[in-house]
């Protein structure tokens, strides 16, 4: 079993739109709004450790406005969605929990930066497999966007989106479909069938569809949020680069690789000339071009694009960041089909302490690599601590259902 390659939609509660809602309401250029910029900017284009000094330094700048101000606040959210990103949750929570804690004290429990706030940590949550701790959280966001915003207010989408993307993370993909059609309905109406933020919606919907194996209903939907993002911000873009990116891992998942190649190819272009060589979305692209070619038996093609996204990743996001440990996961999996399993032992062994470490024991993800490990030992006549990691593996599925 291979890692999950790991399909790019566009998270609308990510630090971007974070900022950009919060810091709406301070037109006025100081350093504080400077500092957010610059760190937002950094952000978005991986320079990370970029992002944390500017950053901290508006953390710095929001302190002399008092504890209770609401730009501080924002920059807590703001340095907690980096840590988010890198992997860093057992900081990022904190900082996330004392966002909230501001925003109901000045702010008063319905307030919509309440929404937001409960939003980032039940994201976090998610993120780390605690999805029961998760689906309150996204439920009372939802209930205060709706009650504070109307219930065709594009954050109510965002709040729709990111519970669908929950129950969905479950497998509760009959949960899940509604609420992405409503949100997708709700774009549509608010901002329009050509706006980018329709393109994501379309990708979500065709993602849940995809999952199920629904490649008919999956397809159209692709297509169209790709032809709406290649009109409205142009064919070099980084959300065509996301777009390009699902279509191919769709044609990939139907066996359709000579039509998958040239895609990932476009998308992995698209993302090294606007983002840099080293972003973490061009690690993304390495990887789903490896998995690509591992399908295909071309294994000494996928080898070196596998090793470079580890080492993008190693180096943007840290080496112990969840998805590093994918990489390795990977990795293995590709020396385990060719009987390389001294080379491939180490690694799954890497990837499964950085996932137990940073996601917990009982994570899907260790279940993955527990199950990928297991198979490498009993093909190597080991079946007695093979059995020993499938029932690990086994008893992390149950209580999952």
């Amino acid at each position: 079993m291979i890692g999950k390659m790991r399909i790019l939609r566009q998270s609308l509660a990510a630090l971007f739109c974070l900022v950009l809602w919060a810091t709406a309401a301070f037109a006025q250029e100081t350093p504080w709004v400077r500092y957010m910029a610059e760190g937002t900017k950094a952000y978005q284009q991986g320079r990370f450790i970029e992002a944390e000094k500017h950053l901290l330094v508006a953390l710095r700048e929001a302190e002399g406005f008092g504890p209770e101000d609401s730009r501080m606040a924002t920059s807590l959210a703001g340095l907690a969605e980096l840590y988010r990103t890198q992997g860093k949750y057992v900081e990022a929570e904190p900082l996330f929990k004392r966002a909230l804690a501001i925003d109901e004290k000045v702010l008063g429990p319905q307030h919509p930066d309440v929404a937001r706030d409960l939003n980032n940590v039940a994201l976090l949550y998610r993120t780390q497999g605690k999805y029961v701790e998760a689906e309150p959280l996204f439920k009372r966001s939802l209930a205060i966007v709706e009650k504070t915003l109307g219930r065709e207010h594009h954050y109510l989408a965002i709040s729709l989106n990111n519970l669908a993307g929950l129950y969905q993370f479950q497998g509760k993909y009959a949960e899940a479909e509604p609420l992405f059609k409503r949100s997708l309905a709700i774009v549509e109406k608010v901002l329009g069938p050509e706006h980018p933020n329709m393109a994501t919606s379309l990708n979500n919907l065709a993602e849940l569809y995809r999952t199920q194996d629904k490649y008919v209903e999956a397809e159209p939907l692709y297509k169209r949020a790709l032809v709406i993002d290649e009109k409205v911000l142009g064919p070099q873009h980084p959300d065509v680069a996301r777009d390009l990116n699902n279509m191919a891992g769709l044609y990939r998942a139907q066996r359709k690789y000579a039509e998958a190649e040239p895609l990932f190819k476009r998308s992995l272009a698209i993302w090294e000339n606007a983002l840099g060589a080293e972003h973490p979305n061009v690690a993304t692209s390495l990887n789903n071009l490896a998995r690509l070619y591992q399908t295909q038996g071309k294994y000494a093609e996928a080898e070196p694009f596998y090793e470079r996204s580890l080492a993008i990743r190693e180096k943007a996001l840290g080496a112990e960041h969840p998805d590093v440990a994918q990489s390795l996961n990977n990795l293995a999996g590709l020396y385990r089909t060719q009987r390389k399993y001294a080379e491939a032992e180490p690694l799954f062994k890497r990837s499964l302490a950085i996932r137990e470490k940073v996601l917990g024991p009982e994570h899907p993800d260790v279940a993955t690599v527990l199950e990928n490990y297991a198979d490498s030992l009993r093909q190597t006549n080991r079946p007695t601590e093979a059995a020993k990691l499938e029932a690990r593996a086994k008893a992390i599925r149950a209580k999952r259902r």
